[in-house]
């Protein structure tokens, strides 16, 4: 059975690799900040992060789940989207993109424990069947380290590690050392919740071992 990642994300990609999942990866063409901003001017108000990251992960998975369809009749597995959040001190945070932003952001997180908020649309594709969905959110809380330095905020953001990546820390590569503790599924940190997106396959009568990667005997 087949499985597509319904991102270009590294992180995300090295979870199901991890996993023993080899899956295509296409990138979702969503354009994420309109689709929130549109959701809040229908709501009148900003959408919780549990609520947003939800929102963007059903867009990027069923706009990729819809282009495979049409690209690949015979597709016969599952898709996955996901889009994660970070929320500390009453404060919402994406991917800060510029090393100044970076900065001010591990500079208030120093000592302080934030939410990761993770998105999770699974669709399940077939010959000749409509597409299924199943979704979840997951949250893990993150403790940053209260003894970490100016000069190695510096060093990290200068490894331009924490641009693009949401909240500005990674768990999973040199963020990881200034990490004291992590409340939930640690995967949902790296970016999607593997035990969340088992069950929500399970939902749709997909068994887990059954996505791993066939390995040929040595």
């Amino acid at each position: 059975m087949r499985v597509c990642l319904a991102s270009t994300s590294p992180a995300r990609l090295m979870l199901l690799r991890q996993a023993g999942i080899e899956p295509l990866t296409v990138a979702p063409g969503v354009d994420e900040d309109a689709l929130a901003a549109s959701a809040a001017a229908e709501r009148g108000g900003e959408l919780s992060p549990t609520e947003l990251v939800l929102l963007l992960a059903r867009a990027k998975a069923a706009d990729v789940a819809r282009r495979v369809s049409a690209q690949e009749p015979a597709f016969d597995g599952i898709v996955i989207g996901g889009d994660s959040m970070f929320a500390i001190g009453g404060r919402v945070y994406g991917k800060p993109y510029t090393p100044a932003e970076a900065t001010r952001r591990w500079h208030e997180m120093r000592g302080m424990t934030g939410v990761l908020h993770s998105g999770h649309s699974v669709y399940r594709i077939a010959p000749g069947a409509e597409p299924r969905e199943a979704t979840e959110t997951a949250e893990a809380s993150v403790t940053f380290a209260d003894d970490l330095t100016d000069a190695e905020i510096a060093a990290y953001v200068a490894s331009g590690e924490p641009l693009h990546v949401a909240g500005a820390f990674t768990v999973d590569a040199r963020g990881g050392a200034f990490i004291t503790r992590v409340d939930g599924d640690p995967s949902t940190v790296v970016g999607m919740s593997l035990s969340t997106v088992r069950r929500l396959a399970a939902q749709l009568g997909v068994t887990w071992t059954d996505l791993w990667a066939t390995v040929e005997p040595s």
